[in-house]
């Protein structure tokens, strides 16, 4: 390709971005979802969290499922004021009692609707709360009253497997992370802080 054509090529692309950021003047709180089956989505999740507070926001962090093993996350970020809920109760398969992981979920809970509410929270992540609605420990009403009724400017991301479509719906942002490769599936043990 010439220089020329080079030139007028790159011309018209930043014309075209130009454009669509001059449109995009709306500011407001967001509802981002990661989801799919692929590795990621809570690493994700927290990547946007560390940008969130490097540029000094105020962030709640609440986890489903999640057991009390070491928490890489936790330990960089409470101690710049992120607030963290954990279910810790581990993953369902390893409790085998529907009863007390419903119970556990329900308290945590009661901290996400908290957070939710809290005009002060600049961004909440509900962290594998997907599997709390798939599996009937939350009501879908409750988790998407809940997500609508937040303050305005709050952003929200919501991560887990099989995301329900109404909150897919409502979502300003969806991204489906898919398994092409995973370490595991080749026999390499999960690695304190690489895995979790």
């Amino acid at each position: 390709m010439s220089d020329d054509r080079y030139q007028q090529r790159a011309q018209r692309q930043k014309e075209q971005v130009d454009a669509r950021i001059e449109a995009a003047q709306e500011e407001r709180g967001i509802l981002i979802v990661f989801t799919g089956n692929g590795k990621g989505k809570t690493t994700a999740a927290f990547g946007t969290v560390t940008r969130a507070v490097g540029h000094g926001k105020k962030v709640g962090v609440i986890q489903f499922i999640k057991g009390q093993w070491p928490n890489g996350e936790r330990n960089l970020l409470e101690p710049h004021g992120v607030e963290f809920q954990v279910m810790a109760t581990g993953f369902t398969w390893e409790t085998q009692n529907r009863e007390t992981d419903t119970e556990a979920c329900l308290a945590v809970w009661q901290h996400a609707k908290r957070m939710l509410a809290d005009a002060s929270l600049d961004m909440v992540i509900l962290d594998e709360i997907t599997y709390m609605v798939a599996y009937d420990y939350l009501p879908l009403d409750e988790v998407m009253d809940a997500l609508q009724q937040r303050p305005a400017s709050q952003t929200v991301i919501v991560t887990g497997r099989g995301c329900h479509r109404d909150i897919l719906e409502i979502a300003d942002t969806v991204s489906e992370l898919r398994p092409v490769k995973h370490a595991f599936d080749a026999g390499v043990k999960a690695q304190i802080g690489i895995d979790y």
